[in-house]
């Protein structure tokens, strides 16, 4: 998520600094008037980022009834909502963050940091060796202002995230990942592609253009 998205902050989500006088008016200014945002309060939704999720679930089809869905980086649950609703009862969601987020029905949610061993280790022990049909990562580092470090650390988190789809996917499931342009992101893409049969590059409209960020769009690993 960035701070522009009002999605959350925190050591692994960010992406976007409003730090400084008018960039901060600028992000309330820009903030009051967005469309996504007043769209989330009418529907309910905690984040002007579920948009962007439900463009692509209507372009790629991602989520269907009874799924078993593993999504990284969920606080504050815009996502996690709506992958509750559209896969409904009898769904298996498992939700992971640094930051606490307030619970949902159906959602087993693991509070930690994804880069420590523990958390990894508790969201496999939540699995039970069960395979996803879908893995969702929206993570994104804090936002130092240093580019190059900026970009290393966002590059580091998409590939633990890929490690993750890797091992828990089902043959035929998904993976979804923010992954922001720069250093690293074509030879990031390449990778993907070795690992999933079909790669897709998506820019949703509820991302605003100013942002690197993109989502890739994988199905059906390589066995």
């Amino acid at each position: 998520m960035t701070q522009s998205d009002s999605k959350k902050s925190g050591k692994s989500r960010s992406g976007g600094s409003r730090s400084g006088g008018k960039s901060s008016q600028r992000w309330l200014d820009e903030h009051a008037s967005d469309p996504y945002v007043k769209k989330a309060a009418a529907d309910g939704y905690r984040s002007r980022a579920v948009y962007k999720l439900v463009e692509l679930d209507e372009k790629d089809r991602l989520i269907r009834p009874k799924s078993v869905i593993l999504e990284l980086g969920a606080a504050p649950g815009g996502w996690t909502q709506y992958l509750s609703r559209k896969a409904g009862d009898g769904s298996i969601i498992v939700a992971s963050d640094i930051l606490a987020m307030d619970g949902l029905p159906g959602v087993e949610f693991i509070l930690g940091d994804f880069t420590e061993q523990s958390t990894a280790d508790e969201i496999a022990g939540v699995m039970k060796n069960r395979r996803c049909d879908l893995v969702l990562s929206d993570m994104a580092p804090n936002i130092s202002g240093v580019g190059v470090s900026d970009q290393a650390r966002a590059m580091a988190l998409v590939e633990l995230a890929l490690e993750s789809a890797v091992t828990f996917l089902h043959p035929e499931g998904a993976f979804v990942v923010k992954v922001f342009q720069g250093t690293g992101f074509d030879e990031y893409v390449k990778q993907v592609r070795k690992s999933f049969k079909s790669v897709k590059v998506r820019k949703p409209a509820a991302s605003r253009a100013r942002s690197r960020e993109v989502y890739l769009v994988a199905r059906n690993l390589i066995l």
